[in-house]
């Protein structure tokens, strides 16, 4: 009988052990779930509802059901940011995951000598200040005719361009800042990608007798594909939510013109200039639908990379 009482004794003291643990693991990761709960989820949550109400920020709301939605997409101005949104985006982000793939090779390169200085350099624009950026490019991308971008086009015998005004300078200007401050960013992922593939792959693959050209089609490319599919997820998320480039480079002027307009400038504009917080939020939950989509098609059609023929 003493011997059953110690056995019970013993269940629960594990017992009451397992629940100390458990509890002191969520208490460990509660303060992320609560910052995320306040920073991420309720004004989530707030913006979908007021999605559907029209309020200015001070006064009581008014419950209007699609009626933002409906303004949001009958409006030029909108669908204008959203071709801004999408030109931009392909001109400053597409580039560079190609030509991070190139750099991230290059860096990769055994005889390669200062490897460590030239990633450092090359992952310089990311950590470089957005406002720093922006004056740089301001000043290099300048209406001057004496501006470095107009000397050189002037050396190749184009007119100069007025950057800050003209509906393609505009667009050009910012997709070479975005594609300068992001190249870095995308060639580091590449050349991690790079490093974590076994050089005994390459060693087999050169005793069967495979070209360089072949290694890199069976080799290295399908074993990029998971960081491609990564760069191509968030470059797609980053061009859709474009908006510290094209609102620094043009000044205070940038929400009374579309030249460079992005839809969250134009969210922005609703919400803080025209204090319609109704509207404003139905275009980010609209926005939100739109990186859903545009990031499932770019997901599905990076997915195919190393795919060999005729495999599910």
């Amino acid at each position: 009988m003493a011997s059953s009482n110690e056995s019970t004794l013993k269940n629960k003291r594990f017992l009451s052990e397992e629940k100390k643990d458990m509890i002191s693991g969520y208490l460990y990761i509660a303060p992320f779930f609560l910052i995320f709960a306040v920073i991420g989820l309720y004004p989530s949550l707030f913006s979908i509802f007021l999605a559907f109400q029209k309020w200015n920020g001070l006064g009581s709301m008014e419950f209007v059901g699609l009626r933002n939605f409906f303004v949001v997409l009958e409006d030029p101005l909108f669908w204008k940011s959203l071709y801004n949104t999408v030109i931009i985006g392909l001109m400053g982000t597409a580039p560079q995951l190609i030509v991070g793939i190139i750099i991230a090779f290059l860096l990769n390169l055994t005889f390669l000598r200062f490897k460590n200085f030239f990633r450092v350099t090359i992952f310089m624009p990311y950590i470089t200040s957005m406002v720093a950026v922006a004056l740089i490019f301001s000043v290099l991308f300048s209406n001057h005719e004496s501006s470095l971008a107009n000397y050189i086009l002037g050396v190749f015998g184009f007119d100069p361009v007025n950057w800050a005004t003209s509906e393609w300078g505009t667009k050009i200007a910012i997709s070479i800042m975005v594609f300068w401050r992001w190249i870095g960013y995308n060639t580091i992922i590449y050349l991690a990608g790079l490093q974590s593939i076994s050089n005994d792959l390459y060693e087999a693959a050169t005793i069967d007798g495979a070209s360089k050209f072949q290694q890199l089609i069976y080799i290295t490319m399908p074993m990029l594909k998971p960081f491609i599919v990564l760069t191509v997820f968030f470059s797609t998320v980053g061009a859709l939510q474009l908006f510290a480039e094209p609102t620094i480079f043009l000044g205070t002027g940038a929400f009374t013109r579309d030249e460079a307009m992005t839809v969250v400038m134009y969210l922005y504009r609703d919400a803080f200039r025209l204090q319609s917080f109704g509207t404003a939020s139905a275009t980010a939950v609209i926005l939100l639908f739109i990186i859903i989509i545009c990031s499932a098609i770019n997901t599905l059609a990076t997915s195919g990379f190393g795919r060999k023929k005729g495999e599910n």
